[in-house]
């Protein structure tokens, strides 16, 4: 058991690639080629994995069609986020193609597997090896877990295990994990491990909110410590970083247009906002038309104004009451253990990202206790929330919408 762990720090921490440095080395190499420019992108290096991504990359949730993908990477797009469950698999499928048709050297891919249901090491394996059929790739560029949420899930000796004979086998390259809920932790537990190369998050412009009350559900929550100092520990320890909710919608965008600044629209404005941070390797977007992907190509190498930044803020306090942090206080407060953070979630996917038909999927999968049939309106969960959030009116409508 020692030497499986031993094995995979060693792994993590890249002794065994071709870029292997000294601490002091590599501090420099971090401090002197964390960006790149070619042409109209910019490349930000992914931590310890070396590897340069593209600083706007492409949600695989769902792809865009063929010709618009081809487009995509032609603008010098060449980091794909995805998963075996997106589109049913499909995604990993045109993946495949696009390595044969543009080249294999030419796109990075992640892709993810689940710890549902009752996993087991072998679970882990068979879905790595299906992503790899599916990608028609000999070796994944990028493995991870799709949305941790149970910090002890990191260094459970199933996943280690996992890891380590894929590894061995040589069938991905880089380890890493997705987060939707309970970052502190869960994000925390990655970097001290030292098990984990990257970390993909939600980050975007409502983190600058100050919460209203303290926050004590954890040690070091993102909203009271600053996320901007979060995501700087794991830089510290060579951990990348890839934002991924940072527009707060994904393929059906909203009509903000009270909020532009000039020729730059609010989407534009909370990319550049997240890029700002050198920290940040790269920013996860569904561009699904010519007109997404124009905006959110137009932030790259692209500074924040004055004007913009103050609109940003506009918003945030315009809509703060809205957004759900996903920090769990209420969840943890609710007396009848209602699944509320989840729920938020889900109705933040029918509402934001049009993905309605997932979103009534993951409700109906909810035990009867858990939805908002169960609420006793005692207001536990508001009494919680640092940023009140309403959140009893919010599961209501989500029960309205997502149970019919």
């Amino acid at each position: 058991m020692k030497m499986r762990r031993q094995f995979l720090k060693n792994f993590a921490f890249g002794a065994l690639s071709a870029f292997s440095l000294s601490p002091k080395a590599l501090l420099k190499t971090q401090a002197k080629e964390w960006r790149q420019i070619k042409g109209q992108m910019a490349y930000r290096r992914l931590g310890r994995t070396n590897l340069f991504v593209s600083e706007i990359s492409l949600g695989g949730s769902p792809l865009p069609d063929w010709s618009l993908l081809r487009q995509i990477i032609e603008r010098g797009v060449n980091y794909i986020d995805t998963s075996c469950t997106y589109n049913n698999g499909n995604s990993e499928r045109q993946i495949g193609r696009l390595f044969k048709e543009v080249g294999r050297d030419k796109v990075i891919a992640g892709t993810k597997f689940h710890l549902r249901g009752n996993w087991t090491e072998a679970s882990i394996i068979r879905s790595a090896e299906g992503s790899l059929q599916r990608l028609e790739t000999d070796c994944i560029d990028v493995l991870s877990i799709h949305g941790a949420e149970r910090e002890h899930d990191l260094v459970d000796e199933r996943v280690l295990g996992a890891f380590e004979k894929l590894r061995r086998e040589g069938k991905y390259r880089w380890s890493g994990l997705s987060c939707h809920s309970n970052h502190e932790r869960v994000v925390k537990k990655a970097v001290e491990c030292g098990h984990y190369d990257m970390v993909q998050l939600g980050y975007n412009v409502f983190d600058i909110e100050e919460p209203e009350k303290d926050v004590k559900t954890y040690e070091d929550y993102l909203a009271e410590s600053g996320i901007r100092d979060f995501i700087k520990d794991a830089a510290s320890h060579d951990v990348g970083i890839i934002a991924m909710k940072t527009l707060k919608v994904g393929g059906r965008r909203q009509n903000l247009e009270k909020y532009r600044t000039g020729n730059t629209s609010l989407y534009q404005a909370m990319l550049k906002w997240v890029l700002e941070d050198k920290n940040v390797s790269s920013v996860v977007t569904e561009m699904l038309n010519r007109d997404q992907m124009e905006e959110d190509l137009a932030a790259v190498q692209a500074s924040l104004s004055a004007e913009e930044r103050k609109n940003l803020f506009r918003y945030v306090a315009e809509n703060s009451r809205d957004y759900c942090h996903m920090c769990g206080r209420c969840q943890a407060q609710c007396p009848s253990r209602i699944a509320t953070t989840d729920i938020l979630r889900f109705l933040a996917y029918h509402e934001s990202y049009g993905k309605t038909g997932i979103a009534k999927k993951f409700y109906a999968a909810l035990k009867p206790e858990q939805t908002a049939l169960s609420c006793r309106s005692c207001g536990s969960c508001e009494e919680a929330c640092p940023f009140a959030v309403r959140v009893r009116e919010k599961i209501r409508e989500a029960h309205f919408i997502l149970a019919c």
